[in-house]
């Protein structure tokens, strides 16, 4: 995306399934074997209702979304979200984004991250990129 094209209101959508694999990926590249992550007996125990992915890789999915979206990895410059809802194996997390805010050389972005049922994942999750 060339940043001058970049205006107050612009949106976009990105969306990610969570393979059955994915926490297990995530463990290894993080090292957070914490067995909610992927022992399915255990999350159950644990009234998790199975394996849960890691929050960190949930934002993961939204960093992909906006910097896609902007084109660089550099431009990213502030991300923040609350954890507020566990992401499943087999869920699909979306991420809708819109630009609240274009003022000097950066972009303000509001984002909902949502499963397939429509639950928050993440709450009060904001981007900012440079333009």
């Amino acid at each position: 995306m060339n940043t001058n094209e970049i205006h107050k209101g612009d949106t976009f959508t990105a969306s990610e399934i969570v393979d059955k694999y994915r926490a297990i990926y995530y463990a290894g590249a993080s090292g957070d074997f914490n067995p909610i992550h992927i022992d399915p007996e255990f999350g159950q125990m644990v009234g998790l209702g199975g394996v849960i992915l890691h929050g960190l890789c949930t934002l993961g999915f939204v960093t992909k979304a906006v910097t896609d979206w902007a084109g660089d990895p550099g431009k990213l410059k502030r991300l923040k979200c609350r954890f507020a809802s566990p992401v499943h194996l087999g869920d699909t997390v979306t991420t809708r984004a819109e630009v609240v805010d274009v003022t000097g050389d950066r972009a303000r972005i509001k984002l909902s991250v949502t499963t397939q049922e429509n639950t928050e994942v993440l709450t009060m999750t904001e981007a900012e990129v440079a333009l």
